[in-house]
């Protein structure tokens, strides 16, 4: 079996991070806190290299294919692995919703209709994802680089096309809405970050992942870094006051650097960059449904099988399409549920690493991420609640399994 290279390696860790929350993010966190939105840009970035350090170090150490929650478990036992699996499970059907608006936004910004043409882009392309999974079509990880170096590119051309365009004066008043906001932001932006778990995912893939990972996991850093300032800071610096109100931020820094029939080509790539996503999205959480299953972590008879976890997570995204949640709420409910389980991560990395300076290096990036879990606020407590009833539902479980135990050695006896 081949092994992956640094470069590979950089590119599937920087993938997993650089999803559908940059076609968007700039806007929103602009309508959030305008131009000291950047402040909150730069401190999830610094915060990126504590955290996939933390991440990777573990993944170097102990490799395996499970990721966090193989490390959690080893650290604090089944039942807090059993919470990151219900956690992860239950951010898919919130969070597809979302990633089809952002490109929702992009196509009704070709062709008008508003919510109703971004609702029935979210069907369309869960419904496509649906009938892929359901026959066992998948999206090739080739094909998935293929799509995020698409991205790449994508960013890369817009910023240099736009920053000639770029104004200093877009800066005032720096923050409208006050500094608190920058908290705000920044618990948004963990939408954009999510994903350096899956560095310590990919760890038993590589030749040697004591020396590979970790430069694998810097080079990745310094990629996503570049490539979400650079939009973020072309984004306020070009559109100014109309980035907050945007529905296709890449679609408008574009046509103001070269200008022609631009938005239909970004429309069609942020549909096909989010197809791409929401397939990893389900397929990865059927997959959990009916790992956790199995494992005991969820009711067999109900997510025993691929594709009744598939169905349940599908209609979980419909109903979740439908709540009548604004979407910087429902956004927030997700990033809480991830935050939360990169606070119970770090806290893994801190009891299972060695050294003093690693365990001083995760001690820092649990604290960070509990700050984060903190600025956001009320939404938080949904996923401390899917957190315990997973704790529940597993002592239940056990007591249910040691209850018939004894009724059956009683009845044998009798």
């Amino acid at each position: 079996m081949r092994k992956l290279t640094v470069a590979q390696g950089t590119a599937l860790s920087a993938g997993a991070v650089l999803g559908t929350g940059i076609i968007s993010m700039p806007a929103l966190t602009a309508a959030i806190a305008g131009p000291a939105s950047l402040v909150a840009w730069v401190l999830l970035v610094l915060l990126s290299a504590p955290l996939a350090w933390t991440f990777g170090e573990l993944g170097a150490r102990f490799p395996n294919g499970g990721g966090v929650s193989s490390y959690v478990r080893l650290a604090f036992g089944t039942r807090a692995a059993d919470a990151v699996g219900w956690i992860f499970f239950t951010a898919v059907p919130l969070g597809a919703p979302i990633a089809c608006s952002f490109a929702g936004g992009y196509v009704a910004d070709v062709v008008g209709g508003g919510e109703v043409t971004r609702f029935l882009t979210f069907l369309g392309i869960v419904g496509v994802v649906f009938v892929m999974n359901w026959l066992g079509l998948h999206i090739s990880g080739r094909a998935q680089l293929i799509l995020t170096a698409t991205l790449a590119a994508l960013l890369l051309a817009t910023v240099l096309a736009a920053l000639p365009h770029a104004r200093i004066a877009n800066l005032t008043p720096f923050a409208p809405q006050g500094w608190p906001a920058v908290g705000t932001a920044a618990a948004l932006l963990v939408w954009a970050f999510a994903g350096w778990e899956a560095v310590s995912s990919l760890s038993p893939d590589y030749a040697d992942p004591r020396r590979e990972v970790p430069k694998a996991t810097l080079l990745a850093v310094i990629a996503v870094g570049v490539l979400y300032l650079s939009v973020a800071v072309a984004s306020v610096l070009v559109l100014g006051p109309a980035l907050a109100a945007s529905q296709a931020p890449l679609a408008d820094l574009l046509a103001v650097g070269v200008g022609g029939p631009v938005r239909p080509v970004v429309a069609v790539v942020a549909v096909l960059l989010t197809i791409g996503a929401v397939n990893a999205y389900l397929a990865g959480a059927a997959r959990l449904g009916a790992a956790l299953a199995k494992e005991g972590a969820l009711p067999y008879r109900v997510f025993g099988s691929v594709r009744r976890s598939l169905v349940l997570v599908a209609a979980g995204a419909v109903g979740a399409a439908l709540l009548p949640i604004e979407q910087h709420t429902l956004m927030l409910l997700v990033t809480g549920g991830i935050t939360l389980v990169y606070v119970i991560g770090t806290a893994a990395a801190v009891r299972l690493l060695p050294g003093r300076g690693e365990k001083v290096v995760a001690g820092f990036a649990f604290s960070c991420v509990c700050v984060l879990l903190w600025l956001t606020g009320l939404p938080a407590l949904l996923s401390l609640a899917v957190a315990a009833a997973a704790i529940g539902y597993r002592l239940w479980r056990d007591r249910v399994r040691v209850t018939r135990a004894a009724e059956g050695v009683s009845s044998r006896r009798a």
